[in-house]
């Protein structure tokens, strides 16, 4: 291999893992939700083995798939995003990211609000959107920030951008970060920048993420050190702290995210373009929506012939996805433990690679495509 592209469609579950129930996931699957949706129809996936995977009987199997597939197992102790792509990125995480069900404690609320010089509101699990429409009055009027969590490991941060400019929110962030280390070193620190009025709010895409920088050493990393190029589109560049990016574009939605990799299909390189595809899970599959959730989907499909069609000699077309986020599951608005889809094209062994045990296989796979020695978790399975 010489340029790999692979894709992230964040969210993408097909099916309760093995441990789900230790979850509270007993019964997620996110693609056979989405598949009830309005117009769903990912057939140029189908074609490469989508429906060929373990576990997927309730779609209609290729005859021939085209492509390498596989259906991968999360080895590593969470359901989140961070998780999920250190460990595809070949780190596995065997112990749980801090997560906090009632709330931060007294001693990391009591230091960010005097590093800060604001007081605080909330401190408590809530819904991004839900914690705006009631506590935005409040937020605008007093100057506090709206500090809440979810259940994954995240320490998140809501303003108003007439009251606090972005750029502040960031540096705030950027303190809560300083903070937040060592028992309390949370997966993420998110800005969430929010306008609007009178318990009329809505979040605007300058989110920002300020990430724990890895814990070990993942394949960006080698990749990087090998002197080959490292580039994420989307959130990659957050999700890795900037550690093994060598350059990064940042997107506002999943059409510019498609729009950006195929830009960076018609650039010369050699290494990776590492992309992640937000919009399944932010905005559907939090939401439970399962139309929209299904209408993404669908816009990828389309939009992979163009894809396809870019390949080069010596290129690699990876398609998978970090955990699971099932818009039919009623239980809960959080991530889903499950199953997550492998589909690769282009310079790659064309068949079916089982179920693996580990995200890791596929940072191993793409390690050895790149003639680099593996360093990290993984097995590679061409």
């Amino acid at each position: 291999m010489k340029r790999v592209f692979l894709i992230v469609l964040d969210s993408c579950g097909i099916g309760e893992a093995p441990d789900a129930a230790a979850f509270g996931d007993s019964g997620a699957n996110t693609l056979k939700s989405a598949s009830r949706g309005k117009d769903f129809d990912l057939g140029n996936m189908a074609k490469l083995g989508l429906y060929n995977i373990d576990g997927i009987d309730w779609m209609p199997s290729a005859e021939a798939p085209a492509g390498a597939y596989a259906r991968m197992t999360e080895s590593s102790m969470g359901k989140d995003t961070t998780i999920g792509h250190w460990e595809m990125a070949g780190l596995v995480s065997p112990n749980p990211l801090p997560v906090y069900p009632e709330g931060f404690p007294e001693e990391v609320i009591k230091a960010f609000e005097e590093a800060t010089g604001r007081g605080t509101l909330v401190n408590l699990p809530y819904s991004g959107t839900q914690v705006i429409n009631e506590y935005g009055d409040e937020m605008v009027r007093s100057g506090k920030l709206i500090v809440y969590t979810s259940a994954d490991s995240v320490f998140q941060i809501a303003a108003h951008e007439d009251v606090v400019p972005v750029e502040q929110l960031y540096e705030y962030c950027r303190i809560a970060r300083k903070i937040l280390r060592g028992k309390h070193a949370v997966g993420r620190v998110i800005a969430r920048p929010f306008i609007g009025e009178n318990g009329n709010y809505t979040r605007t895409p300058r989110r920002h993420d300020f990430s724990l920088e890895p814990t070990g050493l993942t394949m960006l990393d080698q990749i990087k050190e090998a002197g080959l190029n490292v580039i994420g589109v989307g959130k990659i560049n957050d999700i890795f702290a900037g550690r093994g990016i060598t350059e990064y574009v940042y997107t506002k939605d999943n059409a510019e995210g498609i729009e950006r990799t195929l830009e960076y299909m018609d650039k010369d390189f050699n290494g990776i373009c590492f992309t992640n595809l937000v919009d399944t899970d932010m905005i559907y599959g939090h939401r439970r929506d399962i139309d929209g959730y299904a209408a993404a989907l669908t816009y990828f499909d389309k939009k992979l012939p163009e894809m396809l069609a870019k390949l080069r000699e010596g290129d690699a077309l990876m398609i998978t996805a970090d955990h699971g986020c099932d818009p039919g599951f009623m239980k809960t608005t959080d991530h889903t433990r499950e199953y997550v889809p492998f589909l690769a094209t282009g310079d790659v062994k064309p068949g079916n690679y089982g179920t693996r045990e580990s995200f890791a296989d596929i940072a191993a796979t793409i390690l050895k495509g790149l003639g680099i020695e593996r360093r990290t978790d993984g097995k590679e399975m061409f």
